[in-house]
Protein backbone atom coordinates (compact mmCIF):
# COMPACT_ATOMS: atom_id res chain seq x y z
CA UNK A 1 0.00 0.00 0.00
CA UNK A 2 0.78 3.36 -0.71
CA UNK A 3 0.90 6.52 1.73
CA UNK A 4 -0.81 9.50 0.27
CA UNK A 5 -1.93 12.19 2.24
CA UNK A 6 -5.07 14.67 1.54
CA UNK A 7 -5.77 18.42 1.78
CA UNK A 8 -9.24 19.25 3.09
CA UNK A 9 -11.21 22.78 3.05
CA UNK A 10 -14.30 23.89 3.75
CA UNK A 11 -16.08 27.28 4.05
CA UNK A 12 -19.75 26.28 3.84
CA UNK A 13 -23.40 24.16 4.51
CA UNK A 14 -21.49 23.77 8.12
CA UNK A 15 -17.84 23.41 6.86
CA UNK A 16 -17.22 20.91 10.36
CA UNK A 17 -20.33 18.47 9.20
CA UNK A 18 -18.45 18.66 5.49
CA UNK A 19 -15.13 17.68 6.77
CA UNK A 20 -16.45 14.57 8.66
CA UNK A 21 -18.35 13.11 5.73
CA UNK A 22 -15.01 13.94 3.50
CA UNK A 23 -13.34 11.49 6.06
CA UNK A 24 -16.06 9.21 6.03
CA UNK A 25 -15.91 8.84 2.49
CA UNK A 26 -12.13 8.68 2.19
CA UNK A 27 -12.32 5.66 4.62
CA UNK A 28 -14.97 3.97 2.57
CA UNK A 29 -13.04 3.92 -0.56
CA UNK A 30 -12.36 0.71 -1.86
CA UNK A 31 -8.46 -0.37 -1.60
CA UNK A 32 -7.95 1.95 0.95
CA UNK A 33 -7.61 2.69 4.25
CA UNK A 34 -7.93 5.79 6.26
CA UNK A 35 -4.97 6.14 8.63
CA UNK A 36 -4.94 9.36 10.52
CA UNK A 37 -6.58 12.80 10.83
CA UNK A 38 -4.95 15.95 11.73
CA UNK A 39 -6.60 18.82 14.13
CA UNK A 40 -8.82 20.88 12.42
CA UNK A 41 -7.70 24.46 11.36
CA UNK A 42 -9.58 27.58 10.60
CA UNK A 43 -7.97 30.06 8.21
CA UNK A 44 -8.75 33.43 6.30
CA UNK A 45 -9.67 32.72 2.76
CA UNK A 46 -6.62 32.50 0.18
CA UNK A 47 -8.52 34.28 -2.65
CA UNK A 48 -11.75 36.28 -2.65
CA UNK A 49 -11.90 37.94 0.69
CA UNK A 50 -16.17 38.48 0.30
CA UNK A 51 -16.44 34.29 1.47
CA UNK A 52 -16.30 33.09 5.09
CA UNK A 53 -13.05 31.40 6.83
CA UNK A 54 -12.23 28.08 5.95
CA UNK A 55 -11.89 24.80 8.02
CA UNK A 56 -8.75 23.02 6.61
CA UNK A 57 -7.56 19.62 7.80
CA UNK A 58 -4.91 16.57 6.35
CA UNK A 59 -5.78 13.38 5.91
CA UNK A 60 -3.55 10.10 6.18
CA UNK A 61 -4.39 7.27 4.19
CA UNK A 62 -2.97 4.03 2.95
CA UNK A 63 -3.98 2.87 -0.67
CA UNK A 64 -3.74 0.32 -3.54
CA UNK A 65 -5.53 2.54 -5.81
CA UNK A 66 -3.27 4.64 -8.72
CA UNK A 67 -2.51 8.31 -7.90
CA UNK A 68 -4.88 9.20 -11.29
CA UNK A 69 -7.41 6.78 -10.12
CA UNK A 70 -7.41 8.22 -6.94
CA UNK A 71 -7.88 11.95 -7.91
CA UNK A 72 -10.80 10.96 -9.88
CA UNK A 73 -12.39 9.20 -6.69
CA UNK A 74 -11.74 12.72 -5.16
CA UNK A 75 -13.30 14.52 -7.49
CA UNK A 76 -16.23 11.88 -7.36
CA UNK A 77 -16.65 12.73 -3.61
CA UNK A 78 -16.64 16.35 -4.23
CA UNK A 79 -19.48 16.53 -6.54
CA UNK A 80 -21.14 13.61 -4.50
CA UNK A 81 -21.08 16.24 -1.79
CA UNK A 82 -22.44 19.13 -3.67
CA UNK A 83 -19.12 21.20 -4.69
CA UNK A 84 -19.82 23.44 -6.94
CA UNK A 85 -17.07 25.38 -8.90
CA UNK A 86 -18.10 29.20 -9.09
CA UNK A 87 -14.98 30.88 -8.93
CA UNK A 88 -11.15 30.03 -8.37
CA UNK A 89 -10.31 29.89 -4.78
CA UNK A 90 -13.52 30.59 -3.97
CA UNK A 91 -16.09 29.20 -1.00
CA UNK A 92 -16.82 26.01 -1.02
CA UNK A 93 -18.43 23.25 0.93
CA UNK A 94 -15.79 20.47 -0.26
CA UNK A 95 -12.34 20.51 -1.00
CA UNK A 96 -10.47 17.73 -1.68
CA UNK A 97 -6.90 17.76 -2.77
CA UNK A 98 -4.37 15.40 -3.49
CA UNK A 99 -1.11 16.44 -1.67
CA UNK A 100 1.54 13.42 -1.57
CA UNK A 101 1.65 10.34 -2.84
CA UNK A 102 4.66 8.33 -1.56
CA UNK A 103 7.48 9.17 -3.21
CA UNK A 104 5.90 10.49 -6.44
CA UNK A 105 6.82 12.70 -8.90
CA UNK A 106 4.44 13.61 -11.97
CA UNK A 107 3.11 16.43 -13.53
CA UNK A 108 0.51 15.93 -16.30
CA UNK A 109 -2.53 18.37 -17.20
CA UNK A 110 -4.76 16.51 -15.12
CA UNK A 111 -2.74 15.87 -12.01
CA UNK A 112 0.33 17.35 -10.13
CA UNK A 113 2.19 15.58 -7.38
CA UNK A 114 3.16 16.85 -4.90
CA UNK A 115 0.43 19.42 -5.32
CA UNK A 116 2.01 22.53 -6.68
CA UNK A 117 0.40 24.70 -4.04
CA UNK A 118 2.08 22.72 -1.01
CA UNK A 119 5.15 24.30 -0.14
CA UNK A 120 3.45 28.02 0.18
CA UNK A 121 0.25 27.50 2.32
CA UNK A 122 0.19 27.03 5.93
CA UNK A 123 -3.27 26.10 6.29
CA UNK A 124 -2.12 22.62 4.46
CA UNK A 125 1.83 22.60 5.95
CA UNK A 126 0.69 22.93 9.83
CA UNK A 127 -1.47 20.17 9.45
CA UNK A 128 0.71 18.31 7.55
CA UNK A 129 3.51 18.92 10.13
CA UNK A 130 0.58 17.13 12.79
CA UNK A 131 0.80 13.83 10.58
CA UNK A 132 4.44 13.34 9.29
CA UNK A 133 6.48 16.04 12.45
CA UNK A 134 8.25 19.51 11.68
CA UNK A 135 11.49 17.62 11.21
CA UNK A 136 9.98 15.60 7.93
CA UNK A 137 11.66 16.58 4.85
CA UNK A 138 9.76 17.16 2.27
CA UNK A 139 9.88 15.67 -1.88
CA UNK A 140 11.46 19.25 -2.69
CA UNK A 141 14.46 18.03 0.50
CA UNK A 142 13.24 21.03 2.87
CA UNK A 143 11.60 20.56 6.20
CA UNK A 144 8.04 21.31 7.26
CA UNK A 145 9.14 23.71 9.63
CA UNK A 146 11.19 25.79 7.21
CA UNK A 147 8.64 25.83 4.51
CA UNK A 148 5.97 27.16 7.59
CA UNK A 149 8.53 29.85 8.27
CA UNK A 150 8.43 31.33 4.82
CA UNK A 151 4.90 30.54 4.23
CA UNK A 152 2.48 33.79 3.95
CA UNK A 153 -0.29 33.67 6.69
CA UNK A 154 -3.74 32.97 6.69
CA UNK A 155 -4.53 33.89 10.08
CA UNK A 156 -4.25 30.15 10.92
CA UNK A 157 -5.32 29.29 14.36
CA UNK A 158 -6.39 25.86 15.84
CA UNK A 159 -9.82 25.14 15.74
CA UNK A 160 -12.02 23.38 18.72
CA UNK A 161 -13.67 20.97 16.04
CA UNK A 162 -13.08 17.69 16.51
CA UNK A 163 -13.32 15.26 13.28
CA UNK A 164 -12.52 12.14 15.52
CA UNK A 165 -11.79 11.65 19.32
CA UNK A 166 -9.17 8.68 19.04
CA UNK A 167 -10.36 5.57 17.04
CA UNK A 168 -10.77 6.47 13.45
CA UNK A 169 -14.10 4.36 13.00
CA UNK A 170 -13.49 1.58 10.64
CA UNK A 171 -9.71 1.47 11.18
CA UNK A 172 -8.05 -1.87 12.28
CA UNK A 173 -4.93 -0.06 13.19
Amino acid sequence: MTEAFVGLGSNLEDPATQLRRACDALAALPDTQLVAVSSVYESQPMGPSDQPPFLNACAQIATTTSPNDLLTALLAIETTMGRVRKRRWGERCIDLDLLLYGDASLESKRLTLPHPGLYQRDFVLKPLAELLGNEYLMPNGVDIVTLLAGCPTHDLKLSSVQLYNGEIPGNPL
